[in-house]
């Protein structure tokens, strides 16, 4: 299946979590770029809007939910699908991701056999989350 032109932003500083993720998302031709900090995505992200952001919650020096809020007051930004790709799986942690603008959620570790999929749901347009 052809993917419209974009890529994907993933925010990771975990060295096996980045690795698992951009082995899958390549391995499915997907257009991928990296950022391990928050000032690397926001220096991607300025030079070109990406169709998506996985984004991990917890990296060096600033939080996740704060790169959202940055993303949604952009209005270049403001509607890119963001999802919370986090080991924070408390009970509310979802709920509190998505209030905070995160479209999504995905818990770690990531699922290798689904993973691919919910994220070409989120490309597509076609991504349901659940309580939403």
């Amino acid at each position: 299946m052809a993917e419209a032109a974009g890529s994907v932003l993933v925010v990771e500083d975990n060295e096996q979590n980045l690795e698992l993720v951009l082995y899958l998302l390549e391995e499915a031709e997907l257009d991928v770029k990296v950022a391990r900090t928050a000032d690397e995505a926001r220096a991607l992200w300025t030079r070109e809007v990406p169709r998506l952001v996985l984004l991990d919650m917890h990296l060096p020096g600033i939080d996740g939910m704060t790169l959202v809020k940055e993303l949604r007051s952009d209005p270049r930004t403001q509607k890119l699908p963001v999802v919370a790709v986090t080991a924070h799986a408390m009970r509310g942690d979802r709920e509190r991701f998505l209030a905070g603008g995160c479209n999504g959620y995905t818990a770690k570790p990531i699922q290798p056999a689904t993973f691919v999929e919910e994220v070409r749901s989120y490309l597509n347009g076609t991504h349901k989350e659940e309580g939403r």
